[in-house]
């Protein structure tokens, strides 16, 4: 995924101590660059106001011109004291990207012998101003520079930036039509478009069925390294070779046809054009999941944009998943079976199961961890994000590619997804977002459903 291009415009009072403002400064400025320096741009204001710190608005069109330029994402106006909310909030007002406010805990009040910075007093006047401009920030508490609470907040909003550049820049490739009984999965296509920027792009399954002919037909030395290490990897044996060749064909093509439209996700028909394709999609779907473009089944428009947005929340640095909310645990109440017939992710594989090739669907389960799972749905022009936490456990063995996942109330999560507009499908990543996906949610226009929040009850 491309970096995260963040503006940071610290502010102080103009007439409060610059060098104590300038020593805030370095602290916070050292910390955010140890933070994910792989994957954020932070473009300062070093060259345009004293010590890079901005307290005088003639310098507010210099700034907004050079983040402009640098195209930011974000932006960040940390306090270093008191600051000056015409600044910071003249600033954001005319950047309208998600903006982040926050100034480090002062040490001690007032006193006969010298001033305190009054940040948190700043940060309350500089907030009203930010909502009378209508500028959408994110905020971390006041807090110390060097306490987790401040890093693990600069993180999270900076896996939120990397959900709405994804959304509003999103290409889905439709590959077909949905099958025929799959009423649940139908979406807005030009709802997704007028609300959110989302662009769906159709390409036939005979497309697909086109290049992997080809591919075969030349049969590369790509197709040739990509076969060797598909079957180093998973056990084919309960396959003809031909057709395993076919299924790594068809997972290459797939690939170069995403690619080619400028798609970073899919939704797929699924098992209704495997006489078209000429072996089942599914290992295709986890296959390329791992290759950074992941794919939903049964041409789950609204299911591939909960993996784009999951895809986001981990920088792109790890896979996800599209399930079946399928049976609960036989002995464990509080546990459910997160299933699909074989498209997850071999990342994600439990070292301890065996991977198997079976009729062109993967076999395995998933490893354990804690997993967010999440659903981007609608109903009646109104758009839903589900989102909540839970872990993997142990649980029968059963076919297709699966894991069990355990909450600390199922019951509660299953009255949620019953009554509210989702299907069958959920998405699931390891790790814990619940928190960005809430505040992603927010920035989106979307309406956030808190799996650890009662929602309607059942009988």
């Amino acid at each position: 995924m491309e970096k995260i291009r963040l503006g940071v415009a610290p502010t102080k009072r103009g007439f409060l101590s610059m060098e104590e403002a300038k020593r805030q400064k370095d602290k916070f400025m050292a910390v955010i660059r140890s933070i994910l320096p792989d994957q954020v741009e932070i473009i300062d204001i070093d060259d345009l106001c004293e010590n890079g710190i901005l307290y005088e608005t003639a310098r507010i069109p210099a700034v907004v011109d050079k983040f402009r330029k640098a195209n930011i994402d974000a932006l960040f106006t940390p306090h270093c004291d008191f600051g000056e909310e015409q600044c910071a909030a003249g600033v954001a007002a005319q950047m309208k990207v998600p903006t982040l406010l926050w100034g480090a805990r002062d040490e001690r009040p007032n006193t006969d012998a010298g001033r305190g910075r009054d940040t948190q007093c700043g940060m309350f006047a500089c907030s009203k101003v930010m909502r009378r401009f209508g500028v959408q920030y994110s905020y971390i508490w006041n807090c110390e520079t060097e306490s987790d609470d401040f890093k693990n907040g600069y993180d999270a909003f900076i896996r939120v930036v990397s959900v709405i550049k994804t959304i509003r820049t999103l290409r889905i490739a439709k590959f077909g039509a949905r099958p025929v009984p799959f009423m649940s999965v139908m979406a807005n296509e030009a709802e997704l478009a007028t609300k959110f920027g989302i662009t769906t792009v159709p390409i036939s399954p005979t497309a697909i069925a086109k290049r992997t002919d080809a591919l075969i037909a030349e049969n590369g030395e790509a197709l040739q390294a990509y076969y060797a290490d598909l079957t180093a990897r998973i056990d084919t044996t309960a396959m003809e070779p031909d057709k395993v060749l076919r299924c790594a064909a068809v997972a290459m093509a797939t690939k170069q046809l995403m690619l080619e439209n400028n798609c970073s996700v899919g939704a797929m028909e699924c098992w209704s054009a495997t006489p078209i394709i000429g072996v089942p999609i599914c290992m295709t779907l986890g296959e390329l999941a791992d290759a950074g473009l992941p794919i939903s089944c049964e041409t789950d428009l609204n299911g591939a944009v909960t993996l784009a947005i999951l895809r986001a929340v981990t920088l792109g640095q790890a896979s996800g998943f599209l399930a079946d909310l399928t049976i609960r645990h036989p002995e464990n109440d509080n546990a459910e079976l997160l299933w699909h017939c074989g498209p997850f992710p071999y990342s994600l594989k439990d070292p301890a199961s065996k991977a198997r090739l079976v009729g062109g669907q993967e076999r395995w389960e998933l490893k354990k961890g804690n997993i967010t799972i999440s659903r981007f749905d609608d109903i009646d022009g109104e758009y839903y994000l589900f989102g909540g936490e839970g872990k993997a456990v142990d649980g029968p063995e059963t076919t297709g590619t699966y894991v069990w996942f355990e909450t600390d109330n199922w019951k509660r999560w299953e009255e949620k997804l019953m009554f509210g507009p989702y299907i069958h499908h959920v998405g699931g990543v390891y790790g814990n977002y619940k928190k960005v996906l809430r505040e992603a949610a927010r920035y989106l226009g979307l309406k956030f459903d808190d799996a650890d929040e009662q929602g309607i009850y059942s009988l």
